[in-house]
């Protein structure tokens, strides 16, 4: 656990937490491999307010992976086309025709290969070796670096990059124990008049459909429109546009501003979330799964999970689905083979579906349901009882 202070303006959360979640996946993306699993197991997870900036936080310690972008939405059409309708409106509404773009947190280059369709000039850093590479060998102009406070962006060969018309993050701040020092690095980086596009998890949509499960421990933060404005003007930008995009995410365009050194909140105090519904929809969603895997078994009928998200895994380590579930599908291959944490159930590859078939599939992959579904049904035939986790409830598809 870590001190007991807000990540972005740094005033004290208190003792009290929002809510508590027991047997938490302790990571999403360091997934275990078999011979790991005696020693890998769920954690208690505390979430916190702000009193001062609002920012609801967990007041543990960052993964170890939180400098890298390991990323399994860039291989989905929707996550592709998404990318691609907010570069167009990125570069035609900031007028950044044969400018100079940098992504922060590139992770193998997908969303900089979309960019790459654009007239730009696109640049991207990762801090994790072997995605670097991945990135270079895809012809991408991407290098080994984190964007800390204070950091030149720029080749270790010492070619000079920037400075940069505009920055990029796409689901990268929420993992940040210090998002202000990212920030603050990007916007030294940029020309006078630089902009940025940024996307974080939307805490509205959680709270708004109660979907507890959206927790994980690698999310540090999560922001609203007004925290996240609150983070970047901290930082030094001013927001000119405010979107949310694929149900579940906030989008922001920002301007640096002539003059920075960030405004304070010290003085105020934030109106408190109010999670009971996260509290009640996970009493609920724990009851509908038991009911489900009570009708299957009356039936004699099997069950797997799509979705080896961070969704899926908090939903099989925190109900009974973990324990009566065949497999996890996921068609991100650097997930295959292993087990998700906690619950410890094998993800698999969508064609294992052939070799030990199921009689029902239950989708938890918000955001992608629908391709998911119709993938299920063109390759897995008709007969397949499809049910999806929607907002706090299950559905049949």
């Amino acid at each position: 656990m870590r001190d007991r202070i807000c990540i972005v303006c740094g005033s004290p959360l208190g003792e009290t937490p929002l809510m508590t979640l027991d047997h938490m996946p302790a990571s999403a993306q360091d997934i275990p491999e078999k011979e790991e699993l005696a020693e890998e197991k769920g954690m208690t997870l505390r979430l916190h307010q702000c009193e001062a900036c609002g920012l609801v936080q967990f007041d543990c310690e960052p993964v170890a992976y939180y400098k890298d972008v390991i990323r399994s939405g860039g291989f989905s059409t929707t996550m592709v086309n998404l990318r691609r309708r907010q570069y167009r409106h990125f570069i035609d509404t900031c007028h950044l025709e044969g400018k100079k773009l940098i992504e922060a947190g590139c992770g193998q280059g997908e969303f900089l290969s979309v960019l790459s369709e654009f007239p730009v000039k696109a640049y991207g850093i990762e801090n994790r070796d072997n995605l670097v590479e991945l990135a270079k060998e895809k012809g991408l102009k991407v290098w080994k670096q984190f964007a800390k406070e204070g950091q030149v962006l720029a080749p270790a060969d010492g070619s000079a990059c920037g400075p940069y018309d505009a920055f990029l993050s796409f689901n990268f701040l929420e993992h940040q124990p210090e998002p202000v020092s990212m920030l603050r690095c990007m916007a030294d980086n940029l020309t006078e008049d630089g902009v940025g596009l940024i996307t974080v998890p939307s805490l509205e949509y959680i709270l708004q459909y109660d979907g507890y499960y959206e927790l994980i421990r690698d999310h540090l933060a999560y922001y609203t429109f007004e925290t996240l404005r609150y983070a970047v003007e901290t930082a030094g930008f001013e927001v000119l546009e405010e979107e949310m995009v694929n149900r579940d995410t906030l989008s922001v365009i920002v301007r640096k501003r002539k003059q920075t050194g960030g405004q304070t909140n010290q003085e105020k105090r934030a109106e408190k979330v109010d999670v009971s519904g996260l509290i009640r929809s996970q009493d609920a969603i724990a009851q509908e799964m038991r009911e489900l895997i009570r009708e299957l078994k009356d039936h004699g009928k099997t069950l797997a999970v799509w979705g080896a998200s961070h969704q899926g895994f908090t939903l099989a380590s925190t109900t009974d689905i973990g324990a009566f579930a065949q497999y996890i599908i996921d068609s991100a291959p650097f997930k295959q083979g292993k087990y998700a944490p906690a619950s410890h159930l094998p993800i698999v590859p969508p064609d294992h579906y052939h070799r030990n078939p199921v009689d029902a599939i239950l989708i938890v992959a918000p955001g992608y349901t629908e391709e998911i579904a119709g993938t299920i049904k063109e390759k897995f035939g008709q007969n397949t009882d499809i049910l999806a986790l929607k907002s706090n409830h299950l559905e049949r598809i």
